[in-house]
Formats: structure tokens, C-alpha cells, sequence
């Protein structure tokens, strides 16, 4: 995964080949934040402006640049895999719920990003 830390806040980094740059775009915002750069260097020190620049703008506006989240979402699965998740958490005593909410921090701090 190319990613990009900086003070806590990540950055997805992708190619764009009609600039022959690399952008990147910080994640997690309460609205959008993105820089370029040609090498890593370069990247970083575009990231580090366009966080400052939002940041400040957030401060100005009174507004948290955290994007918040409910901690629900949907999820659709196939009948047959809720099935056999069900017959799954049944046997260990849990909730699908729990038992997804599990699943999914397991697989969250397992990637190289989640630091």
C-alpha cells in the first residue's frame, strides 16, 4: 500500500502519469487536502504544506478537520456466507457483530499503514 504518514495523518500516494507527478491525498478529513511532488523529498514537504494549510483553514472556520464517522455502515454479503457466519458465531458464543468488529481490527493493525 503506498502510504504516507505525517504527524498522525495519512496520505494514500498514487502516480498520475498525464503530470508525471506523484499526488497524494491526506484521508480521514472533514473535506479534501491533496499536493504533488516528483520524489519523496518533494512529497513530503508538499504534504506537510497542504496539512498546515488546512489545518489553519479548519482553525479559521471553527471547524474540526477530523472527518467524524457513526461507526455503523452497511455491509452486504452473499445469503450463503451470512449463513455460514451466523452458524460461525453461533458456535463461539458471540454476536456477528462482535465477532466482525474483531475481524476487522485484526485486519486493520495487521497492515503496514495502521502505525
Amino acid at each position: 500500500m503506498n502510504m504516507m504518514i505525517l504527524d498522525g495523518y495519512r496520505a494514500k500516494i498514487e502516480y498520475d502519469p498525464e503530470l508525471d507527478l506523484f499526488r497524494g491525498e491526506i484521508l480521514g478529513l472533514n473535506g479534501g487536502a491533496d499536493f504533488y511532488g516528483r520524489n519523496p523529498e518533494e512529497l513530503r514537504q508538499e504534504f506537510k504544506n497542504s496539512l498546515a494549510v488546512f489545518l489553519e483553514v479548519c482553525k479559521e472556520k471553527g471547524i474540526s478537520p477530523i472527518k467524524e464517522y457513526s461507526g455503523r455502515f452497511n455491509l452486504r454479503v452473499s445469503p450463503e456466507l451470512h449463513r455460514e457466519i451466523a452458524i460461525l458465531t453461533a458456535s463461539k458464543n458471540t454476536s456477528i457483530n462482535r465477532w466482525i468488529t474483531e475481524v476487522l481490527q485484526e485486519a486493520v493493525q495487521s497492515t503496514d499503514y495502521a502505525q
